[in-house]
């Protein structure tokens, strides 16, 4: 996934929440992988409503491409959802699709899961065949032209076939709007610091393309058919476990990483005692923690 802002890359594929590292040239993928594998992971029950909703649509496909599918965490859940399917998981970063080997392996499906490392979209052309299912899970945003990657993907597509990307949404929230220090409403503040980063992201990319986010109209300029829309939520209410804990922690640890400086004193020092383990307030401590968020997923087709 491109996959950890939410992202969520990762990347969420970089996308894990919030947190979505975009700095992609400087990015350690293989050191980010647990981080990666550890939010899909969480985030495992909305992409299986996402899949169960996409099985309604498309019942048995044969090839089932994951574009930008960071260490395959997703990958090999269409693996599951789709037993006859082959699944290709394909990705810029090298050190992410060998943990997506890995898995598949693992998990027992490494005969029929395949890996294209390569830049997108051009790296589809390595296919073997069209594809019956793409998804693309928060990656299409790291394209400086969106719409002319749509209209990649649509012809990597066989005739019906089915293009599902996830983007959008809302932001992962983990907090109470007062959490009895600090100023009220400090992650919606910075949910605001981290909007203004994406949009310097997305102008800072080669080629880029300002666009206006209408996904729908953008998959029909593809030359698709937009069948629906539909979000999917991910309510983990407190108290929490301990690996969703685990999350909230590492997400607000490289937010106060990347975004600190955007906010000011006072929300620097909240953000501060939140990180910090030997204080009572600390998310490592405090029980109102949660994760709630939601995802939205767009789904067209090609015509037959």
């Amino acid at each position: 996934m491109a996959h950890d802002h939410h992202h969520q890359h990762k990347h969420q594929h970089d996308h894990p929440g919030p947190g979505h590292d975009h700095d992609h040239a400087d990015v350690d993928w293989a050191g980010m992988a647990p981080l990666l594998e550890a939010q899909a992971e969480l985030y495992t029950p909305l992409y299986r409503q996402a899949m169960t909703w996409l099985a309604g649509e498309v019942p048995e496909p044969g090839l089932v491409v994951d574009v930008g599918s960071g260490p395959g965490v997703v990958s090999c859940l269409f693996a599951d959802v789709f037993p006859d399917a082959r699944v290709v998981a394909a990705d810029g970063a090298g050190p992410l699709l060998d943990r997506a080997r890995d898995r598949a392996g693992r998990l027992g499906v490494g005969d029929r899961f395949g890996t294209l490392t390569g830049d997108l979209p051009g790296v589809l052309g390595e296919l073997d065949y069209p594809a019956d299912l793409m998804w693309a899970s928060q990656s299409l945003h790291h394209l400086g032209d969106q719409r002319a990657a749509l209209a990649a993907l649509a012809g990597h597509l066989a005739p019906g076939g089915t293009l599902a990307i996830l983007e959008g949404g809302l932001p992962a929230r983990f907090l109470p709007r007062d959490i009895g220090i600090g100023r009220p409403g400090l992650q919606a503040r910075m949910h605001a610091v981290e909007e203004d980063s994406f949009a310097e992201m997305r102008a800072s990319l080669s080629g880029t393309v300002a666009e206006t986010e209408d996904w729908p109209a953008m998959l029909t300029s593809a030359g698709l058919k937009h069948t629906g829309t539909r979000s999917f939520l991910l309510d983990l209410p407190a108290p929490l476990t301990d690996e969703a804990r685990a999350y909230v922690t590492t997400s607000l640890s490289r937010l106060r990483d990347r975004f600190g400086d955007g906010l000011d004193a006072v929300d620097r020092a909240t953000l501060d005692r939140l990180l910090d383990p030997g204080d009572e307030a600390s998310v490592h401590r405090r029980q109102d923690v949660f994760v709630l968020v939601a995802h939205t997923v767009y789904m067209a087709q090609r015509p037959s």
